[in-house]
């Protein structure tokens, strides 16, 4: 049985997919109460009747939209549109299994035509036989619907009465509408009204009657290329029939359109006309138009232009000059390109003279190209600078300036007011001044008053004036001159103007110069387009390795700060500028600093340490020993050595019968003396004679004292005692020694300069040749003494020396 049921349901299903396309039947039917076009604004019920047993639903709008639909009966369900303000689509579903397409219904909405208004005919003069008809209308509001209009026309030549005729036009998209038609110049009168209409209906215009005379338009004049002087120009104008009224306009680029005067002379088809008062070089524009006795006035004709010739320069120039410094040896001169209606023509050149009162001769005319506004001259004492501009017919009256003039009072309270794009500044005139014959008011931006000066002449009641065409974000500055008839000038200077500001761009590139403990920074300015307004100051930022972090404010004027007393490590170092806001930060440099002492001490310490080096080394040589040794005798004090309290002298009295001889001459100064003073020497026998030696015989070899001897051995050479008998000077007192009962030692003894020639001079047993030796020292040889000793065979010579130096 199970099997059997689902074998029928099968069955049915496949019966019902074949038989319902094939029977052609729509599932429903849609329509409107009021129709597929409406009006808007109006309400009417939506309709769906279907034809299938199904789920019944309606929809709306794209994407379809379900809405909420009532029954009207078994097999109908409806919509209630309400206020429709648009075109609108609905659509009617059946759902169910298959799904039958769905059944649909556009409706329109719109308006009724409205009445066309403003009906106006034209009748177009094209020969002695026809003309053209262009009649004119607007259509009113736009309806939202598909129109169409008709222009409807009946004529009447004499007793006859033709028409009416129909014209048709499509007015699709546009407001005003037009239809053109040929008419016979023998037509007298005709009629014309207008019928609109659309899906919602029709609607007819008023009817308009015209007399063909009266709307009859002629062609438009043909105008020739006028002849011009500086102050006239000559208008032809060719017509192709007969005209009883011309009309001519002509302006400048300028001024409106202006008449000219009713003067024409008439030639054949062609009119002459004279156009005066026109002001030279100036490009002029002139059209005319013509009409009948009766009727309208033509088009306009194509406009023609010509230029009128020059005249020389009406006034002189206006001229300015930049306020030079104390120590500049010139000054700017400036003046403004004039309007055409002063220099009335094309400036070919400028032309410049400096006058100085100190001149005998006339001075010099420069010329200088049209193109330049500006010229530097030599600034000197009551000097007056000429300036003319000239074009191809002459130059303009002098315009002069003096260089130099008197201090006068400056104008008072000078006042900024700020706009968007505009400065108002004003003034007082000071009391006790008295009233001047001009004001100037000068501006240009911050730092540029060479290449963007700007002024304006004002008289001598204006107290304020505006200042237009103010770049945003531009700092400007500038004075108000005062000028007096007697060459008076003052000033009251203004700065720090700008309209506009928000943070510089950028912060400002930055230089730095380490110098011991300190450093210089140099910075420039910002480029214009970064300021971003009138800087106030800049800040320096200077961190070091422990992130210790230091600023240091200056003013917007100045471009250098030394930053002193910083300890010895690493740094960085950057900069912002300021407006209203602070810019980021420039770029940053990185620097070391070290102190400058202690790397001088390490050099001190590092070259004293080469050259004690190098002495070492040189020291190491005999030659070199003895070229020191001779250097140092010459620099000692020519002082006589004093034996008895030297260490030789002692020993002798130690030991009798011997004298060990030991000169030391680096603890004795030598002193030059003008006399040799002169010592007798002896040698006295010992008691016991078999202990008694001659000196010269215990030597191993006889050594002259000589720069360039070496000694073969240093010893203490034995021998007997020396005996002085010099008498005691006053600086020195000796006392005598017994080396035994019978013998008296008297010791070498060094008297004062005053007693040197009292010394006497005793007899003294010849003794043989005395050789004597200094205790071992690095720089002393052996030294001779024979006969007779005087102080200067003790006397060290530094002839040698010099010599071999």
């Amino acid at each position: 049985m199970a099997i059997m049921f689902l074998a029928w349901s099968v069955f049915l299903s496949f019966t019902v997919l074949v038989v319902q396309p094939c029977n052609g039947e729509k599932s429903c039917v849609i329509w409107s109460s009021a129709g597929p076009v409406v009006q808007r604004g109006s309400t009417f019920k939506v309709y769906c009747t279907f034809n299938w047993q199904c789920k019944k639903s309606m929809r709306s709008g794209h994407p379809p939209t379900p809405q909420s639909h009532n029954k009207f009966n078994y097999t109908t369900i409806y919509f209630n549109v309400v206020n429709i303000t648009k075109n609108r689509t609905y659509s009617c579903h059946c759902n169910s299994l298959p799904a039958p397409d769905p059944c649909g219904l556009d409706i329109s909405a719109g308006y009724l035509p409205d009445h066309p208004k403003n009906l106006k005919c034209i009748y177009k003069i094209k020969n002695t036989e026809r003309g053209l008809m262009v009649c004119t209308w607007s259509r009113g509001r736009d309806t939202y619907l598909r129109n169409s209009s008709m222009l409807w026309v009946r004529t009447v030549s004499g007793n006859h009465t033709d028409g009416p005729e129909s014209n048709i036009v499509s007015s699709k998209g546009t407001e005003v509408l037009s239809v053109s038609f040929d008419v016979s110049r023998s037509v007298q009168l005709i009629s014309v009204w207008v019928e609109a209409q659309n899906p919602l209906g029709s609607v007819n215009s008023s009817l308009t009657n015209y007399t063909l005379c009266d709307i009859v338009m002629p062609p438009a004049p043909v105008l020739v290329q006028p002849k011009c002087s500086s102050r006239e120009c000559i208008i032809k104008v060719e017509q192709s029939m007969r005209m009883q009224h011309l009309q001519i306009q002509y302006r400048d680029e300028q001024q409106p359109w202006t008449n000219c005067p009713d003067s024409v002379a008439q030639t054949n088809s062609s009119r002459v006309r004279s156009i005066s008062s026109l002001e030279p070089y100036r490009l002029y524009h002139f059209r005319a138009r013509s009409k009948f006795s009766t009727g309208l006035w033509s088009q306009w004709s194509t406009n023609i232009s010509s230029w009128t010739e020059e005249e020389a320069p009406a006034k002189e120039l206006d001229i300015w000059f930049t306020d030079p410094a104390s120590d500049s040896r010139s000054m700017r001169v400036y003046w403004k390109e004039a309007n055409i209606s002063i220099s009335r023509g094309k400036i070919i050149e400028y032309k410049v003279s400096v006058y100085s009162p100190n001149l005998t001769f006339k001075p010099d005319v420069i010329n200088i190209s049209a193109d330049t506004r500006s010229y530097s001259v030599p600034s000197c004492t009551g000097c007056e600078v000429t300036v003319w501009a000239r074009n191809s017919k002459g130059l303009s009256p002098p315009a002069r300036i003096t260089t130099r003039r008197t201090k006068a009072e400056p104008p008072q309270d000078v006042r900024v007011t700020l706009g968007n794009y505009n400065i108002t500044i004003s003034w007082r005139k000071a009391k006790a001044a008295p009233l001047p014959s001009a004001y100037i008011l000068e501006w240009y931006p911050e730092s540029h008053k060479v290449e963007e000066l700007r002024w304006v002449r004002l008289g001598k009641n204006d107290y304020h004036t505006i200042i237009t065409g103010i770049q945003p974000y531009e700092c400007y500055e500038g004075a108000v001159y005062a000028l007096y008839n007697d060459s008076g000038l003052s000033r009251t200077r203004f700065k720090g103007v700008a309209t506009l500001w928000s943070a510089p761009a950028a912060g400002p590139s930055v230089q730095e110069t380490v110098e011991g403990n300190k450093v210089k920074i140099t910075w420039s300015d910002l480029p214009r387009d970064q300021r971003m307004g009138c800087i106030t100051k800049y800040t320096i930022y200077l961190e070091n390795s422990n992130r210790y972090l230091q600023h240091y404010s200056t003013p917007a004027s100045e471009r250098t700060y030394v930053i002193k007393d910083l300890p010895s490590g690493d740094y960085s170092l950057w900069m912002t500028a300021t407006t209203g806001n602070e810019s980021r930060a420039g770029q940053k440099v990185k620097f070391f600093l070290k102190q400058e002492t202690q790397l001088f001490l390490l050099l001190m310490c590092v070259v004293t340490s080469l050259f004690a080096l190098l002495l070492l080394c040189l020291c190491q040589s005999s030659t070199v020993k003895q070229r020191f040794w001779e250097f140092f005798q010459c620099l000692m004090l020519d002082v006589v050595p004093d034996p008895a309290n030297s260490k030789w002298a002692k020993e002798c009295t130690q030991e009798k019968g011997k004298l060990n001889l030991q000169l030391q001459l680096s603890d004795s100064s030598v002193t030059e003396e003008e006399e040799p003073i002169l010592v007798d020497v002896e040698e006295l026998p010992r008691q016991n004679s078999d202990t008694s030696t001659n000196v010269s015989s215990q030597l191993p070899l006889q050594t002259s004292l000589s720069p360039d001897t070496v000694p073969a051995t240093r010893l203490y050479p034995l021998t007997t005692y020396i005996k002085s008998f010099s008498h005691d000077s006053d600086s020195s007192d000796h006392t005598l020694t017994s080396l035994d009962t019978n013998t008296t030692v008297g010791y070498i003894s060094s008297p004062g300069l005053g007693n040197m020639e009292e010394v006497d001079q005793e007899e003294e047993e010849e003794s043989e040749d005395m050789y004597f030796f200094s205790s071992p020292n690095t720089f002393i040889e052996p030294m001779k003494f024979g006969g007779k000793l005087t102080l200067d065979a003790v006397k060290i010579d530094c002839s040698g020396f010099s010599q071999n130096a």
